[in-house]
């Protein structure tokens, strides 16, 4: 088991990681979510050692990995830009990291024959049979990309480590891929980290989503868990779950909205400013759940989007003349600009 205990680290004198705490377990996929400049990829290379925490320490099944080198750790590496040799074909970019591997482990090496079935074993995993003599520079993207991956996987790592691997395909070759890649993850049981600020990514192929804001872990638990409840605003934005608004306690249990006045228990005093979600849910009117409440809400339609089966709509408030921002909902059927339609939102306090 890997696990990272209360590391920290500045980037040109201010604080950029605080307090990193996180466990990754056998076979577990963990994915390290957050913005550009959150700090993920730092906590990639201090895991690799190819950087150092200030403060905290990294361990290995209870080691301490602070003395050991980056090519000791048998760590696996996959990044956005493949980092393939171009000199060498795709079966010598596979066979590379094995036989450092025979190099590394005197009195223990690789033979050749061993050496060809792990390639070839690979390149049936990756999806790239009869590839073994081609040039990684004549590959496409994704090809390149399959090649980076049973690179990693050949030595059989002790931990795989991805860092935005995805982020220069296009959309379907990144749905194929991340497909594939869950499934070899799945299939080897080798742990694995995965980087990324893509909310699709993260959910496709996590067991886990450590969502990173502001240098801390704010979020740490299963996707479907994540979703159902971010508890942060910043996580609500990030994921891309519900609409963010702005409220004010006005009274214990009542929140005012430019959208109306909601019952709602957020532990809050009144004339504090707080952030509510607000999502369409497949509840009835007035039906409460664990701090949330389904309530019934009147929005000015501004805008319509075609979204594949459904209609995406933008719309104010109604209501309240002084309404500035506005909420997205989907619909089956696509109003009129300009109609009042009434909605039923589920509401939900947010740190």
């Amino acid at each position: 088991m890997l696990e990272l205990r209360n590391v920290v680290k500045s980037y040109e004198g201010k604080p950029l990681l605080t307090d990193i705490s996180f466990t990754v377990a056998e076979g577990e996929t963990v994915c390290l979510l957050g913005a550009s400049g959150s700090g993920k990829s730092t906590i990639l290379r201090m895991i690799a050692g190819l950087d150092f925490p200030e403060r905290g320490a990294i361990l290995l099944n209870n080691l301490d990995l602070a003395g050991t080198p980056p090519h000791l750790r048998d760590f696996g590496l996959v990044f956005q830009d493949y980092g393939l040799f171009p000199h060498l074909n795709v079966f010598d970019n596979i066979a590379f990291g094995l036989r450092m591997k025979s190099i590394k482990h005197k009195g223990h090496e690789v033979h050749k024959g061993e050496i060809d079935r792990r390639v070839y074993e690979l390149l049936e995993q990756v999806n790239l049979v009869g590839f073994d003599s081609r040039k990684v520079t004549d590959l496409s993207g994704g090809e390149q990309q399959r090649v980076a991956l049973a690179r990693a996987l050949a030595p059989s790592p002790r931990l795989l480590m991805f860092d935005e691997p995805l982020g220069a395909l296009d959309r379907s070759l990144k749905e194929d891929l991340l497909n594939e890649i869950r499934g070899i993850l799945h299939k080897t049981k080798i742990p694995a980290i995965y980087v990324t600020h893509d909310q699709e990514e993260a959910f496709t192929i996590a067991d886990r989503i450590l969502v990173l804001h502001e240098g801390t872990i704010i979020r740490d638990a299963a996707p479907s868990e994540i979703w159902r409840d971010p508890q942060f605003a910043a996580v609500a934005k990030l994921l891309g779950i519900g609409n963010i608004i702005e409220a004010e306690m006005i009274l214990e249990n009542k929140v005012k909205t430019v959208f109306g006045t909601f019952n709602l228990n957020c532990v809050k005093n009144a004339g504090e400013k707080l952030q509510l979600l607000i999502q369409q849910p497949p509840s009835l009117s007035g039906e409460r759940r664990g701090g949330e409440v389904i309530e019934q809400i009147q929005l000015t339609v501004e805008d319509i989007l075609f979204k594949q089966d459904q209609f995406q709509v933008k719309a104010r408030g109604a209501v309240l003349s002084e309404s500035k921002g506005g909420l997205v909902i989907h619909m089956k059927e696509a109003p009129k600009v300009g109609d009042v339609i009434t909605v039923q939102v589920q509401v939900k306090c947010l740190s």
